[in-house]
């Protein structure tokens, strides 16, 4: 929005707002204003984005202040709200038990742009999209974004259906930000299914954009439309994709949940027990979008893929955007004509090998070998950097460690360090990554949490013979230094392999002991000393 244009709609709030309001209001004051809030017997106040709260002036709000304001304005509808025409401000009342209005929330409507720029090559893909967050991220914002750009550069038909008059504002005529997308008004937010089901039998549409799926009913009348042909665009209540699987009221916009009973053969296979929870059909929304704060979204690209691993307990990280970068997909080149007898018989294979009995299969085998393959980097909280790359460089881990939690994929955390890095552990919670602690800072104990963090055990015996080796013998080393702090003289622990051995060195070192490597061949071992003793 131009500042001509945010100065003229705010211009319009102020003129309804009593003068001891209205005085101390500055166009610099409400730049990043959120709220104007007016209680009876209290001063009035205005929110700012950031959490700040301030009040204006010493005057208390009385009820001749709430009248004037009700007065200039259309009536309240049954949700208790109300705008200002021509504007995408809304207004909001709080009654007490006989209905009378004893306090008002004049939430600021801007139009901010920009907010899309870093999904604007999944809106161009003509696919559902989804949006989740809290209150106040900005979710009402970006489907006002995507309207225009779907109506504008993509000169589609897009239809919005507008409960409360957020998205095109209120009064006959639409707000400009939404450009060229018709907007069809809700006269009760109960009756929205209705009118998105109106919206596609009377009107056409290529593209719908609903604000605030939030019942049954209107989850049922978003497959209605998808299952049409239309692209969905909305927002629904619930902070993240997990939260949206537990609520039965709108789990179906991601596919439903049922409970299973698999077979013994099944169940073994997959090492799960006999009743499981799995997707009961295909999700009404082929993309979500979780909004964690007004600068970085979480996107799912594949709805369907990701509801199936959660339900399966498997790990799964979204794509992590900034509003402030842009990202493109890279666009495949269309198969020439001597290319199709080739594709064909790619088709015919991949369906020749989904031979898999249940509805919507997933093989554990290939997961595990994906996470064998992929580079994972890591991310430390008051754990030994020096340690961490040592393992991963002895073990020839295909891993590194990163100073950026924004870039991790996985966290492994001190755990007597979690309660004072709860701002990190929280930030590692809205990137949805998985987050290991390790209880002491030594070689053993970070060996077996990046073993369990990387997921070793499944994908290599013989790797894991080796890592349960060295965690015996540096058990033992340990044990060993324990009997020489004692006392004891000297300790000769079990022969080891040159690895090994190099590991137990490092451990003895850290305790300012000394060791040295005796015997030949295979029977070749440590010998742990006090440092005195050894060079006695």
């Amino acid at each position: 929005m131009s500042s001509l244009q945010f100065h003229n709609d705010l211009d319009r709030l102020i003129d309804v707002l009593p003068d001891k309001v209205r005085r101390y209001i500055t166009y610099e004051k409400m730049e990043d204003v959120i709220e104007i809030v007016l209680d009876i017997g209290r001063t009035p106040e205005i929110r700012h984005a950031g959490g700040k709260i301030e009040y204006l002036g010493d005057e208390f709000v009385v009820e001749d202040d709430i009248n004037y304001i009700t007065c200039r304005l259309q009536e309240f509808t049954s949700d208790n709200r109300s705008g200002i025409p021509g504007t995408l401000h809304r207004i909001s009342a709080i009654r007490n038990r006989q209905g009378k209005i004893i306090g008002l929330t004049c939430r600021i409507g801007r139009v901010v742009t920009g907010t899309i720029a870093c999904i604007k090559d999944i809106c161009l893909m003509n696919k559902s999209i989804l949006f989740l967050g809290r209150p106040g991220v900005g979710k009402t914002t970006k489907l006002r974004e995507i309207s225009r750009l779907v109506a504008d550069e993509l000169a589609k038909r897009v239809v919005i259906v507008d409960t409360s008059n957020e998205i095109a504002g209120d009064g006959d005529t639409p707000h400009p930000a939404i450009g060229h997308a018709r907007r069809m008004q809700v006269t009760q937010p109960e009756f929205q299914k209705d009118i998105m089901i109106e919206a596609v039998e009377n009107h056409t549409p290529e593209v719908i954009v609903v604000d605030e799926i939030g019942t049954e009913a209107e989850a049922q009348a978003a497959r209605t439309i998808a299952e049409r042909g239309v692209m969905l665009i909305a927002t629904a209540h619930g902070n993240s994709l997990e939260n949206l699987i537990k609520n039965p009221t709108l789990s179906d916009l991601v596919g439903g949940i049922q409970s299973v009973t698999l077979g013994d053969d099944e169940a073994k296979r997959r090492a799960s027990q006999k009743t499981v929870l799995e997707r009961e059909k295909q999700p009404t929304f082929d993309v979500v979008i979780e909004i964690l704060d007004r600068n970085t979204l979480a996107v799912y690209k594949d709805t369907a893929e990701a509801v199936d691993y959660i339900l399966r307990g498997w790990p799964i990280r979204p794509e992590i955007r900034k509003v402030d970068k842009t990202y493109e997909t890279p666009q495949k080149e269309e198969p020439k004509l001597s290319d199709i007898p080739k594709e064909i018989d790619k088709l015919e294979k991949k369906i020749e090998h989904n031979t898999d009995s249940l509805k919507f299969s997933f093989s554990r085998e290939k997961y595990v070998e994906d996470i064998k393959t992929s580079f994972k980097k890591i991310y430390l909280y008051a754990v030994s950097r020096t340690i961490v790359e040592k393992v991963i460089e002895r073990l020839d881990l295909n891993a590194e460690v990163t100073r950026s939690i924004e870039d991790a994929d996985i966290v492994i955390a001190h755990k007597n360090f979690a309660k004072g890095g709860a701002k990190v552990l929280s930030v590692a919670n809205d990137y949805r990554l998985q987050i290991f602690y390790v209880k002491t800072n030594s070689m053993a104990q970070i060996q077996k949490v990046l073993k369990e963090a990387l997921d070793i055990v499944e994908t290599s015996e013989t790797l894991c013979g080796y890592y349960d080796d060295a965690e015996r013998a540096l058990d033992e080393a340990k044990a060993a230094i324990n009997k020489i702090l004692a006392g004891e003289k000297d300790v000769e622990l079990t022969p080891q392999n040159q690895h090994i051995r190099k590991l137990q060195h490092e451990l003895v070192e850290q305790h300012n002991l000394e060791s040295k490597s005796i015997g030949e061949g295979n029977n070749r071992h440590l010998k742990i000393v006090g440092g005195k003793d050894f060079h006695q």
